[in-house]
């Protein structure tokens, strides 16, 4: 089986380090795969050079969420384990010690759409992409912690459509609902998204996660009441 390591390719910009999602397909979150970007990401946190993180997918492609073969297995447990992995993913965006960019470059459905809400800025393609929830759709319940971070960031005139009623949405619609905070031309995303976080990397890296830790901790210790995920102290 994958570590996951071989559909993330990660280079530095400056003081943003870029990570590239391509499994050549979905860009599915198994087990493994969201290891390796919480891995990616306790790296840049560790590193005094890197200032923020921008999370790639390939042109047209985010992530269709889920590894769905891994669902359909019948392994409850490998299941849940998945699960609680892409919770924890999730919740290490949400709660990092530095910023954290995504450059949404095509559809981002399910867990994916859940990691654009752990994003601090979300920048996705001006064009007919789809972007949300549909988990309910396709017989599945979204767990605890997807509500919590659905809650909090997802505007309160869309989470009934988007949570309940599944609906997904466009670029534009995307950023009205709270799953995106612009849209440019397809091809300057990831242009776009690295040009944001650098701005952002230049942000004092104690204060900003003293800030995370003070703003963010009630939906971090809801989301890690559901997923492998313990809430970080604050930056000395």
């Amino acid at each position: 089986m994958s570590d996951g390591t071989d559909s993330l390719t990660v280079e530095q910009r400056g003081r943003v380090l870029l990570a590239t999602m391509d499994d050549g397909k979905a860009n599915v979150f198994s087990t493994p795969v969201s290891a390796a970007l919480r891995a990616m990401l306790g790296e840049a946190e560790a590193d005094e050079g890197v200032g923020a993180v921008v999370i790639a997918g390939r042109p047209g492609r985010f992530s269709g969420g889920f590894d769905l073969d891994v669902f359909q297995s019948g392994d409850l447990g490998a299941v849940g384990e998945m699960v609680a992995a892409g919770g924890g993913l999730v919740a290490h965006a949400y709660g990092a010690g530095v910023p954290v960019v995504a450059a949404c470059t095509g559809h981002a459905v399910a867990a994916g759409a859940l990691l654009l809400l752990g994003c601090d800025h979300r920048v996705g393609p001006d064009a007919d992409i789809k972007v949300g929830l549909n988990e309910v759709a396709i017989g599945l319940t979204l767990p605890d912690w997807a509500l919590a971070i659905a809650g909090e960031r997802l505007s309160r005139r869309h989470l009934q459509a988007s949570v309940a009623n599944a609906r997904l949405y466009g670029g534009r619609g995307a950023v009205d609902a709270g799953f995106l905070d612009e849209v440019v031309a397809p091809d300057a995303v990831v242009d776009a998204a690295v040009e944001h976080a650098t701005g952002l990397a230049e942000l004092d890296r104690a204060a900003y996660a003293n800030t995370v830790a003070a703003v963010r901790t009630p939906v971090l210790e809801r989301m890690a009441e559901s997923c492998a995920y313990e809430v970080p102290a604050a930056a000395s």
